[in-house]
């Protein structure tokens, strides 16, 4: 399978704990997307973990600095985080395709919500000096 997950500078921050966490979540996608049939389970699981780690991270950043835009991004976390959790039940029943579908296009996902959600939580987070 094609690996199309890559950390660009085009998606830099400039708010370090965001930014690593975006890197990790990058990195964890291209090994979901590389895995053979054998290793997609481990890895999609490995995936899902830190995407539920970081979203729940950013959702407490939103919360605890009253982040103006909180409701629309923690739903955007929630919806991507629940399809995610599908693909697990899918690859238990043996239903690879739509998984490597899903991770075939969370990096596009990913890149488009980091411009319109992430790019405006990392300046409110440093107006917050919470770095």
């Amino acid at each position: 399978m094609e690996n199309t997950a890559q950390w660009t500078t085009a998606l830099w921050l400039d708010f370090d704990p965001l930014d690593n966490m975006n890197r990790e979540l990058m990195a964890r996608l291209a090994q979901a997307q590389a895995a053979s049939d054998a290793e997609l389970p481990q890895a999609w699981a490995d995936l899902v973990a830190h995407v539920a780690m970081h979203f729940g991270q950013e959702d407490t950043w939103m919360r605890e600095t009253g982040h103006g835009r909180a409701d629309a991004h923690a739903l955007e976390h929630r919806v991507v985080l629940n399809l995610l959790r599908e693909g697990v039940g899918q690859i238990r029943q043996g239903e690879l395709e739509p998984v490597r579908q899903m991770a075939r296009e969370l990096g596009s996902w990913f890149a488009r919500h980091t411009h319109a959600f992430d790019a405006g939580l990392a300046l409110h987070l440093r107006r917050h000096s919470l770095s």
